[in-house]
């Protein structure tokens, strides 16, 4: 059973506002939408802030490391010229402070994991545990209200699961693998997250007939989001939640 929301603005409504940055969750709130994917990673200094890519120069300009940068400096920066000179000067968010402003204003959080090179255990332990302190005061028996930590990374993984098992998990694939359904049950994990472009209705019968959620990435178009849902996805994130509404 999947007991999360259906629809979910990726990267926080990421092609109408700078993606990865309060702005965007803020753009995606405005249009109704109570549930939200974003990206994390770890700075020098090992605080989780919401990043896509390991090296500067799309969203962040100039050069350097995610990395290699300490997260005060991170937040210096500006994520939001690239985007539109509206949002100049839109900072790099912590974690913390989107999980601040999510819990505010009661939206879901699906969180995934996204490791730097070389550093995949850390980041999901650091995640995790950022996370489980976060939501201490969260019934561990409603995992409705409790973030979905997700990533490609199975070190990731296994280390989110070893420092807080508490806080559901699930699996990232692009393209089908052979083991995904042993790969689920080493994480303890409650869904398989794949490629739309790469579902199949058949093996989307085939995870939902495992007992697992299935969430697909990343939907724009609804016609395919329709075809999806009577193939038995329970949910998925688009980058356009002006065409893709929260109540689709």
């Amino acid at each position: 059973m999947w007991p999360y929301p259906k629809v979910l603005a990726h990267r926080g409504a990421g092609k109408l506002a700078p993606e990865n940055t309060l702005a965007a969750l803020r753009c995606g709130l405005a249009l109704g939408f109570h549930a939200v994917e974003f990206d994390v990673m770890l700075s020098k200094d090992s605080v989780p802030v919401l990043m896509h890519d390991p090296e500067f120069g799309r969203t962040v300009a100039g050069s350097g490391l995610v990395a290699g940068t300490n997260a005060a400096d991170l937040q210096e920066m500006d994520a939001g010229s690239w985007f539109d000179v509206r949002f100049r000067g839109e900072p790099v968010p912590s974690y913390e402070q989107v999980i601040h402003f999510c819990r505010g204003h009661q939206i879901w959080m699906n969180t995934e994991i996204k490791p730097s090179p070389g550093h995949d255990e850390a980041t999901g332990r650091i995640v995790a545990e950022l996370s489980a302190a976060c939501f201490a005061d969260v019934v561990s028996g409603d995992p409705a209200r409790l973030p979905l930590l997700s990533s490609f990374s199975m070190t990731a993984l296994r280390a989110a699961k070893r420092a807080a098992p508490q806080i559901p998990r699930a699996l990232l694939l692009d393209n089908p693998h052979p083991d995904w359904k042993s790969m689920l049950q080493e994480l303890s994990a409650v869904a398989l997250h794949v490629n739309h472009k790469h579902l199949s209705q058949e093996w989307a019968a085939e995870i939902k007939n495992a007992g697992y959620g299935l969430f697909c990435y990343t939907v724009n178009e609804p016609e395919r989001a329709h075809e999806l849902l009577r193939w038995g996805v329970d949910a998925f994130c688009t980058d356009y939640p002006d065409r893709i509404p929260a109540d689709f």
